[in-house]
């Protein structure tokens, strides 16, 4: 896991420095002392530790309290992230589920989020799973969604992956945002897009960080580095992103906005 957030750690300062997320939270919060947080699939806190290094952010403790509700199918990754909350982020429930099975609680929550969360969703939980995230939000809340498009990074070694080292199918391809934008056309909500563009990298020579990186980006670890490029499908990806002795990954990411109409 190390080796994944030696890049994928800049995923979330993107998204931290993608809008005036100190402002969102002051708006959200309308007057009042403190707002209402849902963290979908939250993963071990990258987004919010994100945040945290904001001083915009980080300024808001003492003055509002993010009330924050953990969404995650794994008690591991709830417990990891339940550690990096600090305010102005509390701690409120857990949620041991995944977002199509979450109980909405009446009234919902006054920002509902998933960054890099949503990619496990087989393709007939993706319209599930996005009108539960709806109905999660509160009336005049705010829903945000990050999530790569089929260019970026993520979906292009999955796809080259799963085509050499998956011949039966068994994988389930990773949701893209373009499959989160159609399902969220089907519910009664106004969406807007953002695409966030950015490059990460590794030495060529820094296999062990190179390896450990991409067997976390195809949730693989029997998968050798040497085996990924002797492949001739994946092996010609890994070929085409090197430059200047590094590997360089590509990166569109979607930052989708939601509310109801």
């Amino acid at each position: 896991m190390e080796a994944f957030y030696a890049l994928a750690t800049e995923d979330y300062r993107q998204l931290a420095a993608a809008r005036d997320w100190a402002g969102t939270f002051r708006d959200l919060a309308a007057g009042r002392d403190r707002l209402t947080l849902l963290d979908v699939a939250c993963g071990s806190g990258k987004f919010p530790t994100a945040l945290l290094a904001t001083p915009a952010v980080a300024a808001l403790a003492g003055e509002l309290v993010v009330e924050t509700d953990l969404l995650d199918p794994s008690r591991f990754s709830l417990d990891e992230a339940r550690g990096t909350l600090a305010p102005p982020f509390v701690g409120a429930a857990d949620h041991e589920c995944t977002v199509q099975d979450l109980v909405v609680r009446p009234g919902g929550w006054d920002l509902v989020w998933s960054t890099h969360g949503l990619y496990a969703l087989a393709p007939d939980e993706v319209g599930p799973g996005m009108a539960r995230f709806v109905e999660a939000i509160a009336p005049g809340g705010l829903g945000v969604v990050a999530q790569a498009t089929t260019a970026s990074h993520y979906l292009v070694v999955d796809e080259a992956f799963r085509g050499s080292f998956d011949p039966d199918g068994v994988r389930v391809p990773y949701t893209s945002a373009e499959q989160v934008v159609a399902a969220l056309a089907d519910l009664p909500v106004t969406v807007s897009e953002e695409l966030l563009t950015y490059r990460t990298s590794v030495a060529l020579d820094d296999r062990a960080t190179a390896e450990g990186f991409l067997q976390r980006c195809v949730f693989d670890d029997s998968v050798s580095l040497e085996a990924m490029e002797a492949d001739p499908v994946l092996g010609g990806y890994l070929a085409s992103c090197v430059e200047d002795s590094r590997w360089v990954f590509d990166h569109a990411v979607s930052l989708i906005t939601v509310r109801h109409a």
